[in-house]
């Protein structure tokens, strides 16, 4: 798989990018990906700093450190904004997602193309930024190069979310995935299956009974170091829970055939998505029949952080009213 360049700029010597979400995982990462790619296209030092809004409202704030750049996700930043708006007044504001309020104190809102906003300020993308890139999927199978060597064979990467809005990971969904990963395991597959944190507890414990005790399964439910990259990495297969937005799309952007395990529950407005998906080759429901397909890798996040990227130089230049020279393309 081969990411495409985001163009370098001769922006400044020192880019300071913050990035602002309530510091859940899959909310930071959506940021912190679009913010890595930003900075990918960025001559001279760059910094990417966290800013977390805790439960109790209290904000973290980095010591030393006025942004240039400011990106945020999830409902915690939103109201962040318009503060820091006050206080950075030439300071660039991004939003991943849609903010469903308070639209105008974003210079670039990055919204899901299902969520159908529109706006001078919006840009939409399918699914939402990450931070999977060649080098991350490289560096993943270093790290757990051992691990990978045990599991013989084809090897299928199983990413199982859980409960939200539109979807349930219940008794009845739980014994599909166990009989679905079963039949997998008896046709010879290696299955390295991780859960995540909206996994229901019992779902979770029932999968490591069972799975941990299974020959060729590698099972991860948090203990320890992380092996998600390390996952797509090495797999030759990936299914991903339906109603996971974030896991589906970094799983397409490694090129490799992924498959849709249903949950109890109706997808809404994300059965778009996961049309759009289908419609780019990278995604098929899964029949019981093992096929194996190409695609182009989906690289949305270095499409969007490009955009952002010029957008952001036009910004300052108009807040400067000094003109950015462009730089060489990146390699």
């Amino acid at each position: 798989m081969s990411s495409p360049a985001v163009p370098k700029e001769s922006v400044t010597l020192h880019t300071v990018i913050w990035v602002v979400s309530d510091g859940r995982r899959g909310i930071e990462n959506q940021a912190l990906g679009l913010a890595e790619a930003v900075a990918v296209g960025l001559d001279g030092d760059t910094v990417i700093e966290r800013v977390t809004v805790r439960k109790d409202g209290f904000v973290t704030l980095p010591a030393h450190s006025h942004p240039d750049i400011w990106i945020g996700c999830g409902r915690a930043a939103i109201p962040l904004a318009q503060r820091h708006r006050r206080i950075f007044p030439e300071c660039f504001f991004v939003y991943v997602q849609d903010p469903r309020t308070r639209h105008a104190d974003f210079d670039l809102i990055i919204a899901p193309r299902h969520d159908r906003l529109s706006g001078a300020n919006v840009l939409t993308m399918t699914g939402s930024p990450n931070r999977v890139t060649d080098d991350v999927l490289t560096a993943g199978a270093v790290e757990f190069e051992r691990e990978l060597a045990a599991l013989p064979g084809k090897r299928a990467a199983v990413l199982i979310g859980g409960d939200s809005k539109r979807f349930r990971l219940d008794t009845a969904s739980a014994d599909y995935l166990e009989s679905r990963l079963d039949s997998l395991l008896d046709r010879g597959l290696s299955l390295m299956i991780t859960v995540s944190r909206r996994t229901p507890d019992n779902v979770r414990t029932r999968f490591r009974q069972h799975f941990s005790e299974r020959p060729n399964a590698w099972y991860h439910d948090g203990d320890g170091a992380n092996p998600y990259f390390a996952f797509l990495a090495a797999a030759d297969w990936i299914f991903v829970t339906e109603e996971s937005t974030n896991m589906l799309v970094e799983a397409c952007t490694t090129g490799t055939p992924v498959y849709v395990l249903p949950l109890t529950g109706t997808p809404g407005k994300f059965a778009r998505l996961h049309a759009d998906l289908e419609a780019h080759g990278a995604v098929r429901p899964y029949l019981g029949q093992l096929d194996s397909w190409t695609y182009t890798p989906l690289h949305e996040t270095q499409r969007v952080a490009h955009a952002c990227l010029a957008r952001y130089l036009q910004h300052r230049q108009h807040m400067t009213g000094q003109p950015v020279a462009a730089g060489r393309q990146a390699p």
